[in-house]
């Protein structure tokens, strides 16, 4: 069997020893590089690596793409591709550094303000916070009273700054090749001005980032099973035959085949209610949830 790795954000990770193992150094067969994403190449490009255990693979390869991609590819991207490449083999050690430098100094500035926890390395134990990217910038949001969305909104909206994404609890920037000292310091700022314009006290209505899941029956029997569509406050003890999640980052509430909890349904409706983008169902504003018809929902591994 081969490994194929989505490396989409990983295309620094093979320009410094500071940075976590890539997904060539690890390993893996394959990789899908993202190059547009923090390597600096124009939108919708990106790499296809193969590692030494596919060197006699290389034609199949190129057969099993060439079923699926065009024959009338943008010599646009592949012209900024090959600058990008050339670029980085040049000074990629270089600007990852810098990179690496500005994010640290917005983490230093960001937690002198207070009310913000902008992590890093210092989280990670080896196990399940295995590494960190020195090049991101998580900032935990709980302490001044406002959710992660509500900041990446406020930023976008009133300050003219778009950061990767906001969640119920946090918010990510990513530091790029392309990012400047007055980009780090308006950051800063507007996040200075965040906390004395909308911050308030610790939230304490936040819920529990993780939900322990009851499971019922597999994703596939249930997803296949004969199902109902109840609004979401009748759903209580059902099995859900489709998953409720909200993105960033997509990771499931509710997958099929688990049991409607009380703190699922508290879940879904904190989320909303801070303005997640909330994805999964068929129904687009949440409001209904498709369930299992009570015949079909004896399951054989309740209370997993």
């Amino acid at each position: 069997m081969r490994v194929l790795v989505d490396e989409a954000h990983g295309t620094h990770l093979y320009f410094s020893d500071q940075l976590p193992i890539s997904g060539m150094k690890a390993g893996a067969d394959m990789s899908a590089v993202s190059l547009h994403k923090t390597g600096g190449s124009l939108t919708q490009s990106s790499l296809l690596l193969l590692g030494p255990a596919m060197r006699g693979d290389r034609g199949y390869v190129q057969q099993i793409i060439n079923l699926t991609q065009t024959t009338s590819a943008s010599y646009l991207l592949l012209s900024s591709l090959d600058i990008t490449r050339r670029n980085l083999v040049l000074r990629g050690h270089a600007t990852y550094q810098r990179v690496i430098d500005y994010a640290d100094y917005a983490r230093r500035e960001i937690n002198q303000i207070g009310g913000y926890d902008a992590f890093g390395d210092e989280k990670s134990d080896g196990d399940a916070f295995f590494a960190f990217d020195l090049c991101k910038l998580p900032v935990h949001t709980r302490a001044m009273g406002l959710s992660g969305v509500e900041i990446y909104d406020l930023l976008r909206d009133e300050y003219d700054i778009q950061i990767e994404f906001g969640d119920l609890h946090n918010f990510l920037a990513i530091m790029s090749v392309g990012d400047r000292p007055v980009a780090i310091e308006r950051l800063i700022a507007a996040l200075a001005d965040i906390r004395r314009s909308f911050g308030c006290e610790p939230a304490t209505d936040l819920v529990n980032e993780y939900i322990r899941p009851v499971v019922a029956m597999t994703p596939a029997e249930a997803f296949y099973a004969p199902s109902e569509s109840l609004p979401l406050g009748e759903c209580m003890g059902r099995i859900a035959s489709e998953s409720v999640m909200c993105y960033p980052p997509g990771i499931p509430i509710l997958a099929p085949g688990e049991r409607v909890t009380p703190e699922v349904l508290e879940y879904i409706r904190y989320a909303k209610e801070k303005g997640s983008k909330m994805t999964g169902t068929e129904d687009p504003a949440v409001e209904k949830l498709f369930v299992l018809l009570e015949s079909s929902g004896n399951g054989s591994c309740d209370g997993i």
